[in-house]
């Protein structure tokens, strides 16, 4: 099955034409003859490493693809798919997402409840060391809502630099600080809940520092809660492939519910973010983002360099998505 042109493209109501002609995300099916019942897993893994370098090509270009009608059934297929691409895995070191290895290289996305919405946000931006990639699968269709929406990163930027320009300008200059209030327990009411014991995988408070400096992390203790602050890191970030220049940054998670009473981010000349500039750029994401609704075995790939994106809230149960990190 993996000779030839194993892949066809579809293409999906939420879709949006990209200025290239493509459209937003990529979407990709077997190409078949007959029934689906035709494609075996490991016929998707070698068409996966036949075809990578086009497959790579049309990330580049389009941002996002997603894979919906392999036999992609269970955590241990998806970790297959993977490998298959043989991205390197990057450890979640420093994330402060709740998430629990599932198997091999596959995690769950987020622990917090699902009738939270999450903020748009590239993956670890708020990190020295992110990942490139990330891949999304759909192991419990969602009954209503928990899509989990994207958005291109150059279009925000572009966007944002309109409306604000001065802003961007300060951002591109002095970049953002991101401090977090790290407890040592979890708190499962936020979609940051991950206690510094599992953010540093350690119970010792000085082997959690030093693991903190190696991730550019200071660390400040107050009682049994560590204080970490990083940055300034980068909040507009040059993709050498498109060579264009995204907005690479999680302002909104500072102002978005739970999470804004445990995670701050200022510009890092010390200036706090304009609240009207915050509330201009969530209008822009919610104006320009796709959101496709989730199918049993769906495996979405992102640029992590060139894609936002979030987690809409469940409105009906059940909803499982999972998630792996490559460098």
């Amino acid at each position: 099955m993996a000779t030839g042109k194993f892949f066809r493209d579809i293409e999906l109501p939420q879709q949006k034409p990209l200025d290239n002609g493509l459209l937003f995300p990529a979407v990709l099916s077997p190409n078949l003859t007959t029934d689906s019942t035709a494609v075996e897993l490991h016929d998707f893994e070698e068409a996966i490493r036949t075809h990578k370098p086009w497959l790579e090509s049309l990330l580049q270009k389009s941002g996002a693809i997603l894979f919906r009608g392999f036999p992609v059934v269970s955590p241990s297929d998806f970790n297959h798919v993977v490998e298959a691409f043989s991205y390197a895995e990057i450890p979640y070191l420093g994330g402060i997402a709740p998430r629990t290895k599932v198997v091999g290289r596959v995690y769950t996305a987020n622990e917090s409840p699902p009738h939270i919405g999450i903020p748009f946000h590239h993956e670890m931006s708020y990190a020295p060391d992110f990942p490139t990639k990330v891949f999304f699968f759909c192991d419990e269709e969602p009954g209503e809502g928990g899509e989990t929406p994207i958005v291109l990163s150059h279009i925000i930027y572009e966007k944002v630099k309109e409306k604000h320009p001065e802003l961007v300008a300060v951002l591109e200059e002095h970049g953002l600080t991101y401090t977090e209030v790290i407890m040592d327990e979890d708190d499962p009411s936020s979609i940051i809940s991950r206690n510094w014991k599992s953010k540093f995988n350690t119970d010792d408070k000085n082997v959690a520092a030093e693991r903190a400096a190696k991730l550019g992390i200071k660390i400040e203790w107050i009682g049994n809660a560590a204080k970490a602050t990083t940055g300034p890191l980068p909040a507009i970030r040059f993709d050498k492939e498109s060579r264009r220049k995204t907005w690479f940054n999680p302002i909104t998670t500072t102002y978005s519910g739970p999470a804004g009473k445990s995670f701050f981010v200022e510009i890092g000349n010390g200036d706090p973010v304009p609240d009207d500039a915050v509330e201009d750029y969530r209008k822009i994401l919610e104006e320009e983002c796709v959101a496709i609704p989730w199918k049993k075995g769906d495996v979405l790939l992102i640029n992590n360099l060139m894609v936002l994106h979030g987690r809409r809230p469940l409105l009906k149960p059940p909803r499982r998505v999972l998630a792996s990190l490559c460098k």
